[in-house]
């Protein structure tokens, strides 16, 4: 078995082709053998394209810096500068150029049928992390996705809507909030169960939600693990009298040991539902390449974010008011305390449509 060491240098020169492939293109056209109709995202920020604009919540990020990147220079509700790999897995399958969220009321007949963003800023898997938030739990997602689904029954023929959704990608991004929002930050959850525990009652329930969209109707899944948590600003910030700045290891542990059940689950599920596509999208291993190689990816920070001081800003936060925002986030892992930047997100989910998706197909 490979070391986490070997596996870096393996990705690293891996990484190194699709850098110089996406200097030389705006994006990646992954062509396969079969086109994919549409694609759904499903989860927290990473994939949220803006949801959280039509709810009352104070997980917000329609105002800027926020989009400063984005066409038109507008904030659209996207935690970051600019894209998200939302919006680059919709381009780079071929689909569209922006992956709309369910919630806008503006929504027409082909941004349906082509797929949207059920995600939630701040959202979990645990209730518990949704409702300290006020944000969109999975459940609900779930629910807006058989309510989408009557929608392009009544567009197209039940037959055809069937297809779209049998053949359509359905990402999902979802944990980093149960553990940093909620685990590593409030006493309840903590009083109730161990690190361990609290990792099989979350694993428990993507289980049960993954099943559920199977038998929706669903059988292409990408699942993208969760990032090196101790690593973000606000866990290095929080916790820097512990860590002197670096990254906190004891919370990186709890995000392999949620990474890891992914793993089983799938494994699981595979052997459950044979016409289970399901991959897993190894987002803790690129983000951890990042950081022990910044400059091969044109990186120049990695410890705080672009916006204000970087160390904790994030939401209402990160403002136009913030002092000290950097002038090219380019330059930049993150673009606030938590979120990455759009460079950073193109980079990653090229990754992932040249190496992961294909399996899916």
């Amino acid at each position: 078995m490979k070391s986490r060491a070997e596996s870096l240098v393996v990705l690293s020169v891996f990484l190194s082709l699709i850098i110089t492939i996406a200097q030389k293109c705006d994006y990646i056209l992954f062509v396969g053998g079969q086109k994919v109709p549409a694609i759904f995202m499903f989860g927290d920020s990473y994939g949220d394209t803006g949801n959280n604009d039509f709810i009352i919540t104070t997980v917000a990020s329609d105002f800027p810096p926020y989009g400063r990147d984005f066409e038109d220079r507008i904030p659209t509700g996207r935690f970051s500068n600019g894209k998200l790999m939302s919006d680059y897995f919709a381009e780079g399958l071929g689909i569209k150029e922006l992956l709309p969220p369910y919630l806008d009321p503006n929504l027409n007949a082909q941004d349906l049928l082509t797929g949207v963003c059920f995600g939630s800023s701040g959202t979990g898997l645990d209730n518990l992390t949704a409702q300290i938030s006020n944000v969109i739990p999975v459940w609900k997602q779930i629910e807006y996705f058989k309510e989408y689904r009557n929608r392009i029954e009544g567009l197209v023929a039940e037959e055809e809507a069937t297809t779209i959704i049998r053949n359509a990608i359905f990402f999902i991004t979802i944990g980093t909030n149960d553990f940093i929002v909620n685990y590593f930050t409030l006493p309840t959850r903590p009083l109730q169960f161990t690190v361990q525990e609290y990792t099989d009652f979350l694993l428990n329930i993507y289980t049960v939600y993954i099943k559920e969209l199977y038998n929706l109707g669903a059988t292409r899944f990408a699942l993208i693990n969760v990032p090196p948590l101790g690593c973000l600003p606000i866990e290095r910030t929080l916790r820097s009298l512990l860590n002197r700045g670096a990254c906190d290891e004891e919370i990186n542990q709890a995000a392999d040991g949620f990474n890891s059940g992914i793993n089983a689950m799938i494994d699981g599920l595979k052997s459950t539902f044979p016409r289970l596509r399901i991959v897993s999208l190894d987002y803790n291993n690129l983000i951890s390449e990042f950081i022990e190689n910044p400059s091969r990816y044109g990186f120049e920070v990695i410890a705080r974010g672009c916006c204000g001081t970087g160390t904790v800003e994030i939401s209402f936060i990160c403002n136009e008011l913030s002092p000290f925002t950097c002038p090219d986030a380019s330059k930049y892992l993150f673009f606030d305390s938590v979120h990455f930047t759009q460079k950073a997100y193109q980079i990653i989910s090229n990754t992932f449509l040249t190496r992961d998706v294909p399996q899916l197909l």
